[in-house]
């Protein structure tokens, strides 16, 4: 096989796996939710108020948005230029699968490079784009996990572990984040990996890149806030600290979902059995929101879009082919 047909062969199986890591989203959260009986899910959104319900709703499509927008920093960073709907779409998929599935940068990127490359961007770029995605997480990461540590009540997180863990997760998210926007200041020289060339983003965009960040995780914590609020008292501040640590956790820990990692922390925050009782009901309600409508809407959206696709793909072959016979005439 020569070094050409190699190449086009590897592009083609890294295309694929963004349709085969989306049906591995789609059974991971199946997994997740067949944990529960249908009886539950279906007791868990009747005893919900409509209200709390569409403000979840609200909140997931803006937590969405903002996770999208990591697709348009990448852009800004990459200085390439592409309709808003474009990187919307390819952000919003491309998350919907990761946040199933797991491992972002593999998942997620696979499913962006089909995209991508369609809209006529290199593979380099693609790289770069997705480098600098999860560098985009990384930082809100470390910014998140300070915050999350500051407001967490001090029992979960003695809980979860020791003061000195704790505090070394402070001192590594402080140092990190500070080391970024130092490099982004003052850091100028080209950096190559693999002949591949990355440069520094500017100031600007890194703390664009932090406020993205948390805009995501802030919506991402208003969706589960406000099913929680309807039926159990807890203070925001107190919450969000809380939901901030399951979130670390469930990333570093490479689950799904963050399947079973939510459930530790929360049973943690909340020792009351009575509260367990409704805590189980709102986090059922709470992924079918978050995780699995998104990825509905996503596979129907990527149905729609492939079946256009290869449509207009077997319009212009044979468009071409009708021209050739003309011209041969």
């Amino acid at each position: 096989m020569r070094k050409s047909e190699k190449k086009r062969l590897l592009k083609k199986i890294i295309s694929w796996s963004g349709l085969f890591f989306f049906g591995l989203a789609a059974f991971m959260i199946y997994r997740q939710l067949s944990r529960y009986s249908l009886e539950d899910i279906k007791n868990a959104i009747i005893a919900m108020p409509n209200k709390n319900i569409l403000y979840a709703c609200i909140a997931s499509f803006c937590g969405y948005f903002a996770l999208s927008s990591y697709d348009f920093l990448a852009l800004k960073y990459i200085k390439r230029k592409i309709a808003v709907w474009k990187w919307m779409f390819a952000g919003f998929l491309g998350f919907a699968v990761s946040n199933n599935a797991g491992h972002a940068i593999v998942s997620g990127g696979a499913v962006r490079y089909r995209l991508y490359t369609r809209w006529r961007l290199s593979a380099t770029d693609i790289v770069k784009m997705v480098t600098f995605s999860g560098f985009t997480y990384l930082i809100a990461c470390f910014f998140l996990v300070i915050v999350g540590l500051l407001c967490s009540p001090q029992h979960v997180l003695s809980s979860l572990s020791s003061r000195y863990i704790n505090w070394t997760m402070m001192l590594i998210s402080i140092c990190g984040l500070l080391f970024y926007l130092w490099g982004c200041a003052f850091y100028r020289k080209t950096i190559v990996i693999k002949d591949i060339e990355f440069t520094t983003p500017s100031l600007k965009l890194a703390i664009a890149q932090i406020f993205i960040g948390g805009a995501d995780i802030l919506m991402a914590s208003l969706v589960l806030y406000f099913l929680m609020k309807s039926t159990i008292e807890i203070p925001f501040f107190t919450f969000i600290g809380v939901f901030i640590i399951a979130q670390m956790l469930g990333i570093y820990s490479q689950v799904p979902g963050g399947l079973g990692v939510f459930e530790v922390v929360f049973t943690n925050l909340l020792p009351n059995d009575e509260d367990q009782a409704k805590l189980f009901a709102i986090l059922i309600l709470y992924r079918i929101i978050y995780y699995l409508l998104p990825l509905t809407i996503s596979g129907i959206a990527l149905f729609i879009y492939e079946f256009e696709w290869h449509e207009q793909k077997l319009y212009k072959k044979i468009k071409k082919r009708v021209d050739k016979s003309k011209d041969t005439l």
